[in-house]
């Protein structure tokens, strides 16, 4: 798999970009921001991206800890869910 995205870096890179917008937007996002100051979020964290890149093609495994770290907030995610539908059942009437 390492081989496979050391081959494909523009793939490789869209990736780890999406992963990180996710991350940043279900868990360091403050809110609304100016729409400038968005912009300028967005191309530092695509500045920041190109850095995971070289050391995702330097053989470390920066996609697969970014898909755990994905895979751990939807775990999170499913268990708010769980947790919010289990107390709107039990409410006693």
């Amino acid at each position: 798999m390492q081989q496979w995205f050391h081959d494909h870096p523009l793939i490789s890179y869209l990736i780890i970009l999406a992963c990180t917008i996710y991350i940043f937007n279900n868990v360091f996002r403050p809110g609304r921001l100016p729409i400038l100051k968005e912009v300028v979020v967005y191309i530092m964290m695509a500045a920041g991206c190109t850095l995971l890149l070289l050391f995702q093609l330097d053989k470390l495994p920066i996609i697969q800890c970014m898909a755990v770290a994905v895979l751990m907030m939807g775990m999170l995610r499913m268990r708010q869910y769980y947790d919010k539908h289990k107390n709107k059942t039990e409410k006693p009437s």
